[in-house]
């Protein structure tokens, strides 16, 4: 297979992001022909949302990384962890020394920053974004250990995505033994101890609106001790799936409807489904107390409070701005043009964003495949006008002058191993290390020197 080259020179790309969007960019790249591809995350583990955001209890999903693995360890292409963009502090590069650096720089950064609900006490203790939470029982080194559910009874999730039917699947338990996930032994502690006996889900929209899947919403009937409430009439879902709902919607409603034409089971624990109410206060003085609701506009919900000591918003996600890259507030993504990236209203040559940075958070990770292809089509398209790099010193380069050293794939490699290891004891695949530290310690282990710990 022959080099891509621009004006004789062997084609160099940034990829700024080492979840599936960015592994998938670097994977074809490599298919097409010989690149020097360096994918950089701020974190020291790949596989993004892959690793640290699909539920525990979704081992399916989570078993996609075995397809994208060889992709890190193939010639030419390197995986540069710990290594922030956008700053000039800790592990980090700016934007400009990427683009002086490489032919090519793709942003595939998705999107991790929860929408808020913006309504008053928001941000009394027991309050959390879903981002919190899907990053505290998924051992993300930016949420440390901690206790959410210590003393609850009752927890609203706000929302009408896969997403809030995860947390709500997760707070109940998982409809997997936790202890057969890769879970730290904290959180399958935290959950197993916890003493909810209600979860409920509030959707502002209607049944047939509901944005999850059918899968998703099938797996809360497999939790173990829990009744399932439907809060609307199994007329009123019959009259939705008549009404021109989509396939995806007809399936939820007459799921939804089995489930209302349900006798309960008598049940420890239950699990709530409200639809057509609006959040307008989180109550409490020293914490979270309940949720106050009204219907939203055409609902037939009445106005009502429901008690709680928990409330998560998962109204969805946004991306977040990298300094030195352009960023739209309003749609919270990188503007773009079919994957190639604008700056003051024309194309910027060379740089490109890919995922949910570039189209927003939707999709599904295949989606995000499809995505990857178009970018380097535009890539390849643009070979005649890539403007050249104007210095040798790639991201290794930059961080080894300022006394910092990444981690890099025979890191990853020693963090992956102890994770099995730790796994192993417990009898699953592998139990994730949480803290930054003990990450770091195993990489500087394995490349047999330290390296300052920068947190990026």
């Amino acid at each position: 297979m022959e080099d891509l080259r621009v004006a004789g020179e062997r084609l160099r790309v940034a990829v700024v992001g080492a979840g599936p969007s960015g592994l998938y960019v670097a994977d074809e790249l490599s298919r097409r022909g010989g690149t020097s591809v360096d994918i950089l995350d701020r974190l020291p583990c790949p596989y993004g949302l892959l690793r640290y955001g699909v539920a525990p209890d979704h081992l399916k999903m989570k078993s996609l990384v075995a397809t994208l693995e060889p992709v890190l360890g193939r010639p030419g292409i390197r995986f540069i962890g710990n290594a922030e963009v956008g700053t000039e502090v800790g592990n980090s590069v700016t934007v400009d020394e990427l683009r002086e650096a490489y032919h090519a720089v793709v942003y595939a950064t998705g999107a991790s920053r929860s929408r808020r609900l913006c309504i008053p006490g928001e941000e009394l203790p027991g309050s959390f974004a879903s981002s919190r939470l899907v990053a505290w029982y998924n051992a993300h080194p930016d949420e440390p250990a901690m206790t959410p559910l210590a003393g609850a009874r009752a927890a609203i999730v706000v929302g009408a995505g896969n997403v809030a039917l995860d947390l709500v699947r997760m707070l109940l338990g998982g409809c997997t033994d936790l202890r057969l996930t890769d879970v730290p032994d904290d959180v399958v502690d935290s959950l197993r101890q916890a003493q909810l006996s209600e979860v409920h889900l509030v959707a502002r929209g209607t049944p047939a609106q509901a944005k999850f899947t059918t899968k998703e919403l099938r797996d809360l009937d497999a939790l173990d001790d829990v009744d399932l409430v439907v809060h609307a009439t199994p007329a009123e879902l019959d009259a939705a799936a008549a009404d021109g709902a989509t396939p995806v919607a007809q399936r939820n409603l007459r799921l939804l409807g089995e489930w209302a034409r349900r006798p309960l089971r008598g049940a420890r624990r239950t699990a709530h489904l409200h639809f057509g109410l609006i959040p307008t206060e989180v109550l409490g003085t020293s914490r979270v107390e309940g949720l106050r609701l009204q219907p939203a506009a055409g609902s037939a919900a009445v106005s009502r409070v429901l008690p709680a000591q928990v409330v998560v918003s998962a109204i969805g996600y946004q991306g977040r701005p990298i300094a030195g890259a352009p960023f739209e507030a309003e749609t919270a993504t990188i503007p773009n043009i079919d994957g190639r990236v604008q700056r003051d209203g024309s194309v910027s040559p060379g740089e490109y964003a890919t995922g949910w940075v570039r189209r927003g958070p939707s999709g599904v990770i295949g989606t995000n495949k499809l995505d990857a292809l178009q970018v380097v089509e535009r890539i390849l398209e643009d070979l005649p006008i890539l403007p050249p790099p104007r210095t040798d010193r790639t991201v290794p380069v930059l961080l080894a002058a300022r006394g910092l050293r990444p981690v890099e794939w025979d890191g990853w490699l020693a963090i992956d191993r102890e994770e099995r290891r730790l796994g192993q004891a417990r009898g699953t695949e592998r139990v994730k290390v949480r803290a930054r530290a003990d990450l770091h310690g195993l990489a500087d282990a394995a490349a047999g020197s330290s390296r300052p710990l920068a947190d990026g």
